[in-house]
């Protein structure tokens, strides 16, 4: 055991850092995650207060109001199926690199490269997934 009274504090300083950085980061973490949720909640509340006034002003406010919201619906569902066609061809990628990687080094070894077929198989999932399966607008 090692104690301060040695004369050596390299050792306990040695294990204080990583702790006392350990602490600050995932206090960082919970703030950071805390003010993103209430900026998006501010976000949200400004923007429901703005489509109900406009929504009872008249008519045509209404109506102008109906076609944003739903605007802003067909932009988020096209971002979301972006977003899934990207991940899987990043996946796809991934999985074929790895199993070129692996056919390279593990020579000894020949069914190793087979490993790399999960994440391909994976990105291919997402792809199908976005072309095929997801909802259309």
């Amino acid at each position: 055991m090692v104690s301060i009274d040695d004369g050596n504090i390299v050792p306990v300083a040695g294990m204080l850092i990583p702790i006392v950085g350990s602490i600050a980061l995932f206090s960082f973490l919970a703030v950071a995650s805390w003010s993103d949720a209430r900026r998006k909640e501010r976000e949200s509340y400004y923007k429901n207060e703005t489509l109900k006034k406009i929504a009872e002003s008249s008519g045509d406010g209404a109506r102008a109001a109906i076609e944003l919201l739903h605007a802003e619906e067909r932009t988020a569902l096209q971002k979301r199926r972006e977003g899934i066609k990207l991940g899987g061809l990043i996946t796809l990628a991934t999985g074929i690199a790895l199993m070129i990687f692996l056919r390279g080094v593990a020579q000894d070894d020949p069914g190793a490269y087979l490993v790399g077929v999960i994440p391909a198989l994976v990105g291919a999932a997402l792809l199908l997934y976005a072309y095929v399966l997801a909802a259309r607008e």
